[in-house]
Order: structure tokens, then C-alpha cells, then sequence
């Protein structure tokens, strides 16, 4: 089992920036990753991080806007966020699982943090 904890996340003006964090405790996996969920909305994927290699592949609406990185050593995944926009109103979640096939998919991830809101204005 591991404990993910989400931070950063905060209201925000159109075309401001947010670096969201995850601290991670307890077992280590392969692969961190970062969802949304706006209301009334499925969970959305947005970006995954290998730990090891540091690959990194993000969801189409992303188009270089946001980072994923991590620290191992403080065992911390961050999304900096920039360039946002009100349809980036969302809860933001931290996820950890193994799989690679298929890392978009939300069902493939094993734990999951609380959520952190990001909320931007218009």
C-alpha cells in the first residue's frame, strides 16, 4: 500500500500557473500519474511519470501547457501547470500503479490520493 498526498492545487486567474505536488510513503511503484474530475465529469488522465526512466507521456487537451516531473529522493511527483484556463477547473488526483500498457486508463492505477481543486477564473 502506498499514501499518496496531493498539495499545490489553489484558485487561479486564466493564464496563471499552479505546480501541484504528490508525496508518496510506503510501497514504491513503477508509475505515478495525475487524473482530473470535474463535476459531472468522468476522471481524466493528464500526465504519467516512469520513476526509474523518467518517461513521460501527457493527454491530448495537455498540448504543452503542463510537466510532469519527479524527485525520488523526496519520493515527489509534481505537475506544473501553466497557461490555464477555466476548462482546467477540476479535482486533481495523484495516482501509483505498475502498468504501462496501458497508463491512461484510470482502472490500471492501484492507489490514489484525496484530490487536490484547482480552480481557475475566467
Amino acid at each position: 500500500q502506498v499514501k499518496l498526498v496531493e498539495s499545490g492545487g489553489g484558485l487561479v486567474q486564466a493564464g496563471g500557473s499552479l505546480r501541484l505536488s504528490c508525496a508518496a510513503s510506503g510501497r514504491t511503484f513503477s508509475n505515478y500519474a495525475w487524473f482530473r474530475q470535474a463535476p459531472g465529469k468522468e476522471r481524466q488522465f493528464v500526465a504519467v511519470i516512469r520513476r526509474i526512466t523518467g518517461s513521460t507521456f501527457y493527454g491530448d487537451f495537455v498540448k504543452g501547457r503542463f510537466t510532469i516531473s519527479r524527485d525520488n529522493a523526496k519520493s515527489t511527483v509534481y505537475l506544473q501547470m501553466n497557461n490555464l484556463q477555466p476548462e482546467d477547473t477540476a479535482v486533481y488526483y495523484c495516482a501509483a500503479g505498475q502498468s504501462w500498457i496501458s497508463y491512461n486508463n484510470k482502472n490500471e492505477y492501484e492507489d490514489w490520493g484525496q484530490g487536490t481543486q484547482v480552480t481557475v477564473s475566467s
